[in-house]
């Protein structure tokens, strides 16, 4: 019998997949004086994204054979350090991609069309009558979208955007196979890679849809708000450090750009008080793939992908 450490709530049918082993936690989040205790003999762990599995935590855990990490992205792991001590490092790739999508396009229309800000107007009681000319908004038809990173979730968007008569240009390392988006809407413009100025030049929403690494860290920076339009948006799905958050808020109160719609925070879970104060800034608690369905299917995965390496089999979805 395996010792498994959950360190979050997790679905309750993927915790029953575990039923045979000795499991602690899943009731809370845990810590990380409670992980760096518990992780001391275990052999594997069901982790979350905010989980600090760094060096350190990593090298008090002598037995540990697999990181079963709930969610697609892992820079939260030390992946260096797993790989030398002979940890498996998994992922739920494949599996949440149209739930994010679907936030990320909800934060563009919130963002847009000041869904939120009309919300609060009517919740607060404040007077208000039918005008012509109140809370007008951007439309998105025949606007450009520009994504930053054309992985599973940013072709999701795309395509969202695609069917709503936006055009689509991306920035990638390589070519994406974009038939897909093309195919939603023949109305709207081939879809084609451009490089990173040209995208924040022409677009009129930017979405953020790639992994956190050195190179996107801070990609959308005080230079990169400089380049976009003063009418356009930014949409942040991705990692909070994606964006420098004190640079966007000096581009918002200066007018630089329209708005932007966040997910994601640069030190989550706090966020950067400036932004806070903004009527054109939507703010949601990183609930990107938080669809009940999409969730179940992810702690599953990640208890099968423990479940397998426990069994000496190879995981479904692994990192290193």
């Amino acid at each position: 019998m395996a010792r498994i450490i959950v360190t979050a709530p997790q679905m309750p049918d993927a915790l029953d997949l575990l039923r045979d082993h000795d499991v602690m936690g899943g009731d809370h989040f845990m810590t990380r004086e409670e992980l760096e205790e518990a992780i001391v003999d275990a052999d594997a762990v069901l982790s979350s994204l905010s989980d600090p599995l760094d060096a350190d935590m990593l090298a008090r855990a002598p037995k540990l054979k697999v990181i079963g990490q709930c969610a697609a992205g892992f820079n939260n792991v030390d992946i260096e350090a797993a790989g030398k001590q002979g940890i498996v490092v998994t992922t739920t790739p494949g599996v949440l991609h149209e739930a994010t999508a679907d936030l990320a396009f909800g934060l563009m229309l919130m963002a847009t069309r000041r869904l939120g800000e009309a919300e609060r107007l009517v919740r607060a009681g404040t007077p208000w009558r039918y005008d012509h000319t109140f809370m007008l908004g951007a439309g998105l038809q025949g606007a450009t979208l520009g994504i930053i990173g054309l992985g599973q979730i940013g072709e999701a968007m795309a395509r969202r955007g695609a069917a709503f008569g936006m055009d689509v240009v991306y920035t990638a390392r390589h070519d994406h196979d974009t038939s897909a988006v093309d195919a939603t809407n023949p109305a709207t413009a081939t879809t084609r890679r451009v490089d990173l100025d040209e995208l924040l030049r022409i677009s009129d929403v930017v979405s953020l849809h790639c992994p956190l690494t050195p190179e996107t860290t801070h990609i959308i920076d005080s230079a990169a708000l400089e380049k976009m339009k003063p009418t356009a948006f930014v949409i942040n799905t991705a990692r909070g450090a994606c964006i420098d958050e004190n640079a966007l808020v000096a581009a918002l109160r200066a007018g630089k750009i329209a708005g932007a719609g966040l997910d994601v925070y640069e030190h989550e879970p706090s966020i950067t008080p400036g932004l806070l104060e903004m009527e054109n800034v939507v703010l949601l608690p990183h609930i990107g793939s938080a669809a009940r369905p999409t969730r179940g299917v992810m702690s599953a995965l990640s208890a099968r992908n423990i479940l397998a390496v426990l069994d000496g089999k190879p995981a479904e979805t692994p990192v290193n």
